[in-house]
């Protein structure tokens, strides 16, 4: 009766439960067209960029640094 009772148990363990995919939760735009200022006919960016990266990939300004999401180059600032 025991080794019934094992058997089972072993079985229960095996068994594998597939799941579906998960639902991503939706990413915040970046809000590209806010980093740039119209000034005449000519569009000025309003922070800098990833000197590394190249034009297009802004550098996220924090209280003391500066620093690139993509390639995690940072700059301090001097206070």
């Amino acid at each position: 009766m025991q080794e019934f009772l094992l058997k089972r148990q072993r079985n229960k363990m095996a068994k594998v439960v597939k799941k579906g995919k998960k639902n991503r939760k939706p990413r915040v735009s970046s809000k590209r067209w806010s980093k740039y200022k119209i000034e005449g006919e000519t569009a000025k960016t309003t922070q800098r960029f990833c000197p590394r990266c190249g034009a297009g990939i802004f550098l996220a300004q924090s209280k003391n640094r500066l620093f690139c999401g993509k390639c995690h180059y940072t700059e301090f600032l001097s206070s």
